[in-house]
């Protein structure tokens, strides 16, 4: 297959440039809230667990919604293909904001999850669908600023998200956290029925529930092994060899019922291009690396560097500015130049040095160093999620945009799942080993593989003591990120095999019929 873009039709009649940025604008609060819901719960969980209970069930306020919004991804990417993208992106929204509503009334830790699920069952059609309705509504050389403006606010929820949640917790209620979504939700919901207009579709093929199925059985069992594993479960007990089991055979078996279908969950023939296939494999490697080092940077710098939770926030900041800045960037240069694998392997030079500096922190590192080692990281960053976003989205027909789009954020979501746990495991290896000695002078569990003492928490320690909690930090990050080494250096060697992609081709006019169905 022909690596040059292969995308099959036309985008949508383009409607008038303020009713685009109305339309591009509703679009990029969707993608927010379905970013921040994802963050914005972790500084409230104490007071939530203070209110409903359910101290043992606390975990999985997050990996509900988690697991819900990457079991619907394709779903709802697939529907959109197959039924048009406005009404679905529209019934997502009004899932999201229901749940959104429903979460904030619960009154027990039981019904918060369930609404959890429900909220992130919503949340899984924001993200494919915004990304999907860029795809229809703008031209290939345009593409690019608005999936950099969107890649942006999924970076900016990332450092914004517990600080939200803590704001809101602290002066309203835990509460406020979902009910911000509804007014926003509505605005968002409002200008989609109004603005979009986009071609409606009516498939005739049968949804293939089957491959649904297996589809979300794999997804479901792949992110419970890497939320379980090392933690709840050793890696060799029956639960996670059962899961694992699971996932193998029912992707065996989601690879013969998607050959056989008219109208495949997972059209197996986009992976033909082997653009596409290697932007996956590439989002699956960054987004390890990605939320393995945003996980445990903040940890650094509240125990290490002696910042608080609001402060360190703030301190990530120049990684943040630093992959906004850069995607956008990105953007604009790909449109222009239409060059895939230089930005590609620019953007996995960058992560794997980024890398490699923070692997040199230690307990006398300043706050400024952190900081440039983690602009070179954020830069890494801004360049991969763009290039494997606009090499996705490029290297499939028009009619399979949502199926795209979903699939690249689900390999980002499931390597962060995996990056999340395996260098927690690391972590916790390490943090268990430096405190060994201290079982008799630490307080409550410090001592263990899972402690995170505040910095008002580390200032009550003896000086000893105190010291080699921070030590035992300062090497467990460094051996997260020694770990993540090598998946970063993979990340730029699957850079190098993406092709570059010629000059974007003239659009051509819409047919009349789409023409007809666009205006309407």
């Amino acid at each position: 297959m022909s690596q040059a873009p292969t995308t099959s039709g036309a985008p949508a009649e383009a409607p008038p440039s303020r009713t685009k940025y109305a339309v591009m604008a509703a679009v990029v609060v969707a993608m927010l809230l379905a970013s921040l819901d994802s963050l914005i719960l972790g500084t409230a969980m104490p007071t939530i667990v203070g209110e409903l209970g359910g101290l043992d069930h606390l975990s999985w306020v997050a990996s509900a919604y988690m697991l819900a919004t990457a079991v619907s991804t394709p779903v709802w990417g697939k529907l959109g293909d197959m039924y048009g993208r406005k009404g679905v992106f529209i019934a997502s929204i009004g899932i999201f904001l229901l749940g959104s509503v429903v979460a904030g009334l619960a009154q027990s830790m039981g019904q918060l999850i369930g609404f959890r699920v429900l909220q992130g069952l919503g949340g899984g059609g924001l993200m494919v669908g915004a990304l999907s309705i860029i795809g229809e509504l703008v031209t290939p050389r345009e593409r690019g600023k608005f999936q950099a403006m969107a890649s942006a606010v999924m970076g900016a929820a990332m450092v914004g998200g517990p600080l939200a949640g803590g704001f809101l917790t602290d002066h309203f209620s835990w509460r406020a956290c979902f009910y911000l979504n509804v007014p926003l939700g509505l605005a968002a919901l409002v200008t989609i029925v109004v603005a979009l207009h986009v071609p409606k579709r009516r498939s005739e093929a049968r949804i293939d529930f089957l491959g649904a199925a297996l589809l979300a059985a794999v997804i479901t069992s792949l992110v419970l092994i890497t939320t379980w594993a090392g933690t709840r479960y050793d890696w060799a007990s029956p639960v996670i060899l059962a899961l694992a089991v699971v996932a193998v055979a029912g992707f065996a078996l989601l690879i013969r019922v998607e050959r056989r279908v008219a109208a495949p969950m997972l059209p197996l023939g986009v992976f033909r291009s082997a653009n596409f296939s290697w932007a996956n494999a590439l989002a699956f490697l960054f987004g390890f690396v990605m939320v393995a080092a945003m996980t445990f940077l903040p940890i650094y710098q509240q125990t290490v560097q002696g910042a608080s939770a609001t402060s360190a926030g703030v301190l990530m900041l120049p990684l943040l500015l630093s992959m906004v800045g850069v995607n956008m960037l990105t953007g604009q240069l790909i449109s222009k130049q239409g060059d895939f694998r230089r930005y590609a392997v620019i953007g996995g030079a960058l992560l794997l040095a980024g890398v490699v500096l923070l692997s040199f922190m230690d307990t006398g590192t300043s706050r400024l160093t952190t900081g440039v080692y983690m602009t070179v990281f954020g830069a890494g960053i801004g360049f991969l999620m763009q290039v494997t976003l606009s090499v996705a989205m490029e290297s499939v027909e028009m009619k399979d945009l949502g199926v795209a789009s979903s699939t690249i954020t689900l390999t980002r979501t499931i390597g962060g799942s995996f990056g999340v746990s395996l260098a927690g495991i690391v972590f916790s290896r390490r943090l268990t080993e430096g405190m060994s000695g201290a079982s008799g002078e630490a307080p409550d569990g410090a001592a263990g593989g899972h402690a995170r003492l505040s910095a008002d928490g580390l200032t009550q320690l003896p000086d000893r003591l105190r010291e080699m909690y921070e030590r035992a930090v300062s090497d467990g990050v460094h051996q997260v990120f020694l770990a993540i080494l090598a998946i970063a250096a993979a990340a730029l060697l699957s850079a190098c095999f993406i092709k570059p992609r010629p000059q974007p081709p003239a659009v051509a006019a819409p047919a009349p019929d789409d023409r007809k169905l666009a205006a309407g």
